[in-house]
Formats: C-alpha cells, structure tokens, sequence
C-alpha cells in the first residue's frame, strides 16, 4: 500500500490499527484483576547487596542459617553462601515488637536473599539471549537490502514490497508455534517420557539461527555472484523468494527459544518477581537491537563489507561474521545450561504432565 498509494496511507492504517487496540485495552481493563502494590522488588535486592557488605563476610556465615522472620522460620540455600551475611542471626533493636525488620538495610530476611541468588543463578543464562537475538535484528535489516536489489514479482501483477519480506519470519513462527505445542511436543514426549525443557527448547533455537545465519550468507554469496555477472542492473535476475529459506529458518528458531526463555524465567524466578520474568525477552530484544546497530556502524568504519551500494560490497562476510558470534555464544550458552540446575523440576514436571 505504501509502494502504490503513499506512505500517508500506510501510518495512517497504523494509527487506526493502534487506536483500535488502545479502546480494546481500555475497554478490557475493567476485567483485570489489580494487585494491590508492595513496593518495589529491586529494592529489596539492593538491600541484600548492602546488608551484605555492611555486615561483611565471615566463615561463619559459610553454613546455612534459621532466622525467624514475620513469624516463620526460613532457610537458606547452600549455594551463593557468601550472601549469608546479609542475613545474619538478628540481635536486639534489629526487629520491630510487630516481627517487621527495623533496620532492612542492615539485616533482610531470607526470602530476599534466595531471590537475590535466584536472578544471580539466571543471569547467565539470560546473556547468551543477547546474542542471540542481535543476529535476527541484523538479518531483518540487511534481508530488506537484499530484496531492493532482486526480482520480487509473484506472478505478473503482484511484486512483494520489501520491507514486507520480513512477514516470512513471522508466519514461520507462528505456524511452528502451534506444531511446536500440538505435534512436535507431544511426539516429544512420547518418545522420552517427558516434555522438552526450557533449556532444551532454547538451545535448539541457538541451533536454528546459526544454521539461518549461515544460510543467509550462502544465499548472499549466490546473490552477489549475480550481480558480478550483471554489472550496473538495478533489478538482478534473481527471485526474492531465495530469501524466504533463512527467514523461515530464524522464525522456526524463535518459535522455540522465545517461549522457552519464558517459560524459563516464569518458572524460576521467585514470586515477588514474576511481573519482572515476563519483562525479560523485551530487554534482551531491546538490548539485542541497540548492539546490533553499534555493529553494524562497527562493520562499516573498520571493513569494505557494507557500502552504500551492497553489490559492492561482501555483505555475506557480516553473514559469516553472524555464525562465528552464534557458534561461541552457543557454547558458552551449553556452559551456562550444564552449571544451572533448576530450582522447580518437580513443579515443571507436574505442569508437563497436564
């Protein structure tokens, strides 16, 4: 429609589309249920840092500790027991007569402190998503480029718009979104007696970038030789379809790690931050892009790769450049997936069985 009509019609049906959901959110806010605030989550995570360093680190804050707390008895966990000091046996002045904490920057209970090692445990885990979601910002961006300069008539009275390209990548993880749940999960676990784990689903999806990102630069390579044969051609005679394989690929690949990362972060973080689990892939997509953009400007000042004009250029050397960043980042992810042990198998197990 922007091609054919002009842009004013294309942001004007987004501005109707946005409109039409802001009235359904509105409209569907007098069915949510609000939770009444606690205070913020972050705050008690950066009390345990400073009740850690306050009450400094001693050997016999190694072992775990009972402290009573707003009336319960808690235990620590084994792991991460430097933290314990921010836990220490409570003395005179230190609890209130009602059992609230009267110094929360001195002492914290120990459901702060095990959430606190609970997103120290995860945050690994969560790096290896950085890198693997600024491949596929990338690709969105240079895929686009790559359809400017080729064939992208459907027939002879349909050409694909360029931009458009991208819904490939899209569709693809939809489409596999329903398998994934109803065919290939089940299969899954007939085959083995369980449901594939989170950890599972997101190592297969670091697998499936890499193999779109080494596609893509095999695709790219077929692309240029085209345009070497064809010197000057503003239009090669090559189809845009040849772009529909590694976009497929990439969108396969979100269909398994961005649902697993999840259902990940859902099931281990603690309850107090469960809103904050579900905020996590937006982070990772927007730190994703951010780095993807410094690399590319990167890529530009320091090699010949990314001219104005790519025919010119080796835009399937940023392509490999892609693979190599997600075959390391896949093993450091394999390094990062053996060291955690999950803090709620019996919980995911019995949730895989229903």
């Amino acid at each position: 429609m922007e091609d054919n009509l002009g842009f004013k019609w294309g942001f004007g049906l987004a501005v109707a589309a946005n409109v039409i959901g802001m009235v359904i959110f509105l409209y569907g806010t007098r069915y949510y249920h609000h939770s009444k605030p606690q205070g913020s989550p972050f705050a008690g995570l950066t009390r345990v840092l400073v009740a850690t360093t306050r009450n400094g680190i001693s050997s016999s804050h190694l072992k775990a500790k009972i402290i009573v707390t707003m009336g319960k008895r808690e235990r620590q966990t084994g792991r991460l027991q430097h933290l314990a000091g921010a836990s220490a046996q409570k003395v005179e002045g230190d609890v209130k007569p009602d059992g609230t904490i009267a110094k929360p920057w001195k002492l914290c209970t120990v459901q702060q402190v095990e959430d606190f090692k609970t997103l120290v445990r995860i945050m690994p885990l969560w790096s290896t998503s950085i890198f693997l979601g600024t491949p596929i910002g990338i690709q969105g961006s240079l895929t686009v480029l790559q359809a400017l300069t080729m064939d992208r008539h459907l027939g002879p009275h349909f050409q694909i718009p360029a931009g458009s390209v991208i819904v490939v990548l899209l569709l693809s993880s939809i489409i596999f979104l329903t398998l994934i749940d109803r065919e290939l999960c089940p299969m899954w676990q007939k085959l083995t007696g369980h449901f594939p784990t989170p950890l599972q689903r997101i190592g297969l999806g670091h697998v499936l970038n890499v193999l779109a990102m080494a596609v893509s630069a095999l695709v790219e390579s077929k692309r240029l030789k085209i345009s070497q044969d064809h010197p000057g051609a503003t239009t090669l005679p090559m189809l845009a379809v040849w772009l529909f394989p590694q976009l497929a690929l990439a969108g396969i690949g979100e269909a398994f790690h961005f649902p697993g990362q999840v259902a990940l972060y859902y099931q281990e973080f603690p309850s107090s931050l469960k809103n904050t689990a579900t905020a996590m892939i937006s982070l990772v997509i927007g730190i994703s892009f951010y780095l993807g953009t410094g690399l590319i400007n990167l890529v530009q000042r320091v090699t010949r790769w990314l001219p104005d004009n790519i025919n010119d250029g080796k835009l399937e050397n940023v392509y490999w450049m892609l693979v190599v960043i997600g075959v390391v980042n896949f093993g450091y992810y394999l390094v990062c997936a053996r060291l955690y042990k999950y803090q709620h198998v019996k919980d995911t197990n019995d949730s895989s069985d229903g």
